[in-house]
């Protein structure tokens, strides 16, 4: 006789656990302890089997029929419900174990060994921020192209340039590569994204070239009443013209104060780096060797001394002393600032301030990169640009400098 929900409902239990069969081995086992589970009894490959298909009344009779049904079609097929069970299972724990975020995570140690400090904090907040809210927990091989598109138009929908999402769109499409080396994806979708968003025009770093605004910002640093630390670093940031990134992590073993020279590997670039110190910036970095010279950095965290300053603290300081960082000058626009009075008013060779700045420069021979290549220029574009920078903020009568030919 096949059960009914009043009698699955209304049975109760005995001293003795026992069974309620419903047909095709379907079955109630009424427990002794008062609990009731459904059970399939069937045989595979001449043994007896039992397969447990839910709690009542979690399962209703009807779901544990469809269950049965179900199980009896992979009997027919060859298969064992069990054994599929196990694999569906087994594929369950598999995908959540490789969620696009754990993958992200794998890739990301991997990728940030070589690295300079700053650079992959900066590369995660990509993910943080804008990536795994939205597929962090899906399965890496479920990443598909319109999964990608949908995250990647967020950040487009943000009102951000171009750029930005192009990065965003190479961070997942650098985890997907590494997904596929794994055998955990099969490709990786971001390619198929080529021409599916629109090009904003870049926003260059705000930064002054008039020599008289230059002179009105490098006094207001003279006012900035934080801690010494990071007023040293607001000094150094135009004179040194670094990027960011670089100048918070300069580390004490990296200087040679009495050589004046701060020698460090770019990560942008992957390659070394030399930067002639101006008798200015020795005399900075000097006053700084009582506060922090015990530790590994230069310009240390305010409340964890084993870590550089914060990637913020630049920017944020220039605001407290009344700037807009999207208008008037960001800590990345003292390179602008360098870049164009060094030229246009110093009147120094393109090359040798390319040099200085760390970027490629291309030459008869092919994209030159050597950290002492125009060294003795350097040395004297260095000094030369660190006393017009005094000339300027005394505000007095701004000599024009003759660079090196």
């Amino acid at each position: 006789m096949k059960l009914t929900d009043a009698l699955v409902r209304n049975a109760k239990p005995t001293e003795k656990d026992r069974k309620l069969a419903d047909g095709g081995g379907l079955f109630l086992l009424v427990k002794a302890s008062g609990g009731k589970w459904w059970r399939l009894s069937y045989r595979y490959g001449g043994k007896q089997k039992t397969l447990s298909i839910g709690v009542y009344p979690d399962v209703s009779l009807r779901e544990a029929r469809e269950r049965r049904d179900a199980a009896r079609k992979i009997l027919a097929d060859g298969g064992d419900p069990g054994e599929h069970r196990k694999k569906q299972k087994k594929e369950q724990e598999e995908r959540a174990a490789h969620t696009f975020e754990a993958v992200a995570r794998e890739w990301f140690e991997v990728w940030r060994a070589d690295k300079a400090a700053g650079q992959p904090a900066k590369s995660w907040a990509y993910f943080e921020n804008d990536i795994l809210p939205w597929i962090g927990k899906k399965p890496v091989r479920e990443i598909t192209a319109p999964v990608a598109l949908e995250v990647l138009r967020r950040i487009e929908n943000r009102g951000v340039s171009s750029t930005v999402v192009g990065k965003a769109k190479t961070r997942i499409s650098q985890v997907m590569r590494f997904a596929i080396q794994k055998g955990l994806a099969d490709r990786d979708p971001c390619p198929d994204l080529r021409g599916a968003f629109k090009k904003t025009e870049e926003k260059h770093m705000a930064a002054p070239t008039e020599p008289a605004k230059v002179g009105e910002l490098l006094r207001a640093l003279d006012s900035f009443s934080g801690s010494y630390v990071v007023s040293a670093a607001l000094h150094l940031a135009p004179m040194l013209f670094v990027r960011p990134g670089e100048l918070r992590a300069m580390r004490w073993r990296e200087l040679d104060l009495d050589k004046g020279e701060w020698r460090f590997f770019v990560g942008k670039t992957k390659k070394d780096h030399l930067v002639p110190l101006p008798r200015q910036a020795v005399a900075i970095i000097r006053e700084l060797q009582p506060i922090t010279g015990d530790g590994e950095y230069v310009f240390r965290g305010m409340f964890d001394h084993s870590r550089p300053m914060s990637n913020m603290t630049l920017n944020v300081a220039l605001r407290r002393l009344g700037f807009d960082t999207q208008v008037d000058i960001t800590a990345h626009g003292f390179r602008a600032m360098a870049r164009t009075l060094l030229h246009e008013k110093l009147h120094f060779p393109p090359e040798i301030i390319e040099h200085q700045l760390a970027h490629r420069v291309p030459d008869a021979l092919g994209t030159a990169y050597n950290r002492t290549k125009f060294l003795p220029e350097r040395r004297k574009m260095m000094q030369v640009w660190a006393d017009y920078l005094d000339e300027l903020k005394a505000g007095g009568k701004v000599i024009q400098f003759r660079g090196a030919a």
